[in-house]
Order: structure tokens, then C-alpha cells, then sequence
């Protein structure tokens, strides 16, 4: 709610005399529920006006859409921006809602397996053409390493959900929750965690999934990494709907392996994903570790070998099985 406006940076220090002293009427019931949601534009009349092929045009559609379209629509709200892009390659704010674009198809079921990885690597074009907007830069620690966070991002949300719960109201449910990344702590140097624990397949005797019961995607952020830095990867793992494939919760938990190369160092070479309490799940599995890159390394793309094990079982009432897939992280070196 909107109390009190006007005061400018000059006047700072009569803020407690006109607003904090003040005492102010209940805002009664003409507020609308939480639910309501604002006319939406004329997205048909901005398509048309897109069509023309106008820098202007094809960014107002595009802004609209990403706003206001639904998650089928971010397609053409992606193609809008890529549109506009190409008419103007150096408008830093076109690359930055062309990362938001993808990100938010990312978190919806229109996915697609690159979305993410495609939005760090448009906040990361934006920040290069306007290094000292600190939004583009939020954007990117947000999902990045703990070396370049200057606090933790979330880890305001639980406190808020407790506090809400405390008197008796209902915390209202997120369209996607906050997780390791944004819930980590900053670190001033790079730290290795947990006991070093023997490899859980080293000889590769597992049999294989090449994707047809789980699917894998990783991303790396930020996108490039100078020598001497540090990147954060994001393994995420989602049963394959076509396949009828899901989780087997009876077993043990899914385990995680990072093997990286000579003088690269993993803050975690081993990790697991807790088992849910259900028998069997579908929920998509989650792993962040962070790798250092030598401060010698050479530039180009260096392949980080890392693999996962777990049990799962294909259809309904289907044979469960023990797997492993292997997946490589890329990482870019400048």
C-alpha cells in the first residue's frame, strides 16, 4: 500500500516528521484480494504492430508478452526479443528480459533442456554491455558461485514463511522455490566440504541410462570463467514422461560423483539427493557443486566428467532398476 510519495533524497531527513511519526487509517476493505490480477494489454494489437518488424514494436511486444503471456507464449515473446536484438545488437535491456524470457519458460512446462543455460548466457551479454548495472550482476550471483555472492539471496523466505505461520495466517505458495544457490552463504575463499569419500562406480560397471528413464541438463553460471575463477554448476534430473519413467524411493539415495581434471578442484566431488518420503515421486532432482578453474588454464572449452546413480523404474507397474548416467559439464575458459 501506497502511504506517503514525493519525498526526495534532499528532504531524507524529515522522513520519520511526515511518515514514520504518522499514524495512518485501516485500509478498510477496498483493497482487492491477492488473487486479482490487472487488465491485461492488448497483446493482438502489439503482435500486429511486432509484425512490421519495428525495433520499438518488436520490444514492446516482446516486453508484454513475458509480463502477461502465458507459458506456452514465451516461444514467440523469445523470438520477439531475438528479433529486436538483431535490429539492435547493443541494447543491453533486450538481452537481459531475453535471459527473463528464457528463465521463465525454464520454470514453467514448456521448458526446454538449454533455457536456463540460454538466459545466464544473455544476463551475462547484458552485464558486459553495461558492467555497471547492478541488476544485470544481482541476476547472474543470484544462481552463481559463493565467491561472488555478496549475501544470500533467500534465505530471508523461511524466516518470512515461520513468521506468517506464527500468526496464523498462510504463507502464500511460491511459483518456484528458492534452493541451494540462492540460499548460500558468501564465501571469501574457495573451501572443499565434506569428507573425501571413495568413488561409488569406478569402474563403470553400472549399466548405462542414455536418457530414456531420466533426463539430465546442466548449467553453468556464470557462463565463462576467467583462469582462477570459480563457476557454479546446476544438475537437474527429471523422470522421462514419455517413458512413464519415475523415482524408486525404496532404495537408496541418489548419488552424484564430480571427477575433475588435473588441478581443477570441486568444492564436493561426492553428493546425494535426499530420499522423499513416498514410495515412488516424480519430482525433478537437483545438484549444485562449484569447480575452480587453474589459474594457468588455457582458454576454450574444458569437459568435467561427473556421473549419477540412482534407482528408478519405467512405467506403472514396470521393472525398477539400478542406473547410471554419465554427464558432462562444459565449462568456457577466456
Amino acid at each position: 500500500m501506497i502511504r506517503h510519495k514525493g519525498l526526495s533524497l534532499q528532504d531524507a531527513e524529515t522522513i520519520e516528521e511526515v511518515f514514520l511519526s504518522q499514524s495512518f487509517d485501516p485500509p478498510g476493505d477496498r483493497q482487492p484480494p491477492l488473487s486479482a490480477k490487472p487488465a491485461s494489454p492488448d497483446i493482438e494489437s502489439l503482435r500486429a504492430a511486432a509484425e512490421r518488424g519495428a525495433e520499438q514494436d518488436l520490444r514492446r511486444y516482446a516486453n508484454q508478452l513475458t509480463v502477461w503471456g502465458e507459458p506456452e507464449q514465451m516461444g514467440e515473446a523469445i523470438g520477439a526479443y531475438q528479433d529486436a536484438i538483431e535490429a539492435a545488437p547493443g541494447h543491453d535491456p533486450d538481452h537481459f528480459r531475453l535471459g527473463v524470457a528464457f528463465r521463465k519458460r525454464y520454470d514453467s512446462d514448456q521448458r526446454q533442456a538449454s533455457d536456463f543455460q540460454l538466459a545466464v548466457q544473455h544476463w551475462k551479454t547484458a552485464l558486459d554491455l553495461d558492467p555497471n548495472q547492478y541488476i544485470w550482476r544481482r541476476r547472474i550471483q543470484q544462481y552463481g558461485p559463493r565467491l561472488d555472492k555478496p549475501y544470500p539471496f533467500y534465505d530471508w523466505v523461511p524466516q518470512a514463511r515461520a513468521a506468517i505461520t506464527e500468526r496464523g495466517e498462510t504463507p502464500v505458495e511460491l511459483a518456484v522455490e528458492p534452493r541451494g544457490a540462492e540460499f548460500a552463504q558468501p564465501l571469501e575463499q574457495f573451501e572443499t566440504r565434506g569428507a573425501l569419500q571413495e568413488e561409488p562406480d569406478p569402474g563403470g560397471r553400472i549399466h548405462r541410462d542414455e536418457g530414456q528413464f531420466v533426463r539430465a541438463e546442466a548449467t553453468v553460471v556464470p557462463p565463462v570463467a576467467a583462469p582462477g575463477e570459480t563457476v557454479r554448476v546446476h544438475v537437474t534430473m527429471r523422470p522421462n514422461q514419455k517413458t512413464k519413467s519415475h523415482w524408486n524411493n525404496e532404495a537408496e539415495e541418489l548419488a552424484y560423483w564430480v571427477d575433475p581434471p588435473d588441478r581443477w578442484k570441486a568444492d564436493r566431488r561426492h553428493l546425494t539427493y535426499p530420499i522423499p518420503p513416498e514410495v515412488v515421486s516424480l519430482e525433478p532432482r537437483s545438484i549444485e557443486f562449484e569447480l575452480r578453474c587453474p589459474t594457468d588454464a588455457p582458454p576454450g572449452a574444458v569437459e568435467i566428467p561427473t556421473y549419477a546413480l540412482y534407482y528408478v523404474c519405467e512405467d506403472v507397474n514396470g521393472t525398477c532398476l539400478y542406473r547410471r548416467q554419465d554427464v558432462t559439464v562444459t565449462v568456457q575458459v577466456r
